[in-house]
């Protein structure tokens, strides 16, 4: 093989990694939020499950075993956790104003996200994304 096509080839494999995980991360982040506003509260034992899907997503990357996997699936793991939350946060405040939840999603900041979540998350709730983390990095070595 020439050095051009062995970097063409590692190229598509970051590429393919890439690509599966932010699909993984967003898709799974997205059914959390449709869950939680059918539902009506954040359900933040979803954590476990998000957990189990981000060891799947980096079997399915084909990520090296060992540490590199553990760290990418508790990564995973904890971009799955915010981004839901962040949506289901976002659901709830673009309710209260009668927008979407993705209008809602593009005019809510950072900072108004974080004091809401400080409000409206208890310690059971960050027990369940804690442990989501560790059943991650732990299921995917």
């Amino acid at each position: 093989m020439t050095p051009s096509s062995t970097a063409r080839r590692l190229a598509t494999l970051w590429a393919f990694r890439i690509f599966v995980l932010a699909v993984g991360i967003l898709g799974f982040a997205a059914i959390w939020v449709l869950l939680a506003a059918a539902m009506g509260r954040p359900l933040s034992a979803l954590a476990l499950v998000a957990a189990l899907d981000a060891a799947l997503l980096v079997r399915i990357a084909r990520i090296a075993p060992g540490w590199p996997r553990a760290l990418t699936a508790a990564a995973a793991t904890a971009a799955i956790v915010v981004f839901a939350q962040f949506g289901i946060i976002a659901a709830q405040v673009g309710m209260m104003f009668g927008l979407l939840p993705w209008e809602s999603a593009l005019r809510l900041g950072p900072s108004l996200a974080w004091t809401i979540a400080g409000v409206s998350r208890d310690a059971v709730d960050i027990a369940w994304y804690g442990a989501a983390l560790a059943i991650g990095a732990t299921l995917s070595r």
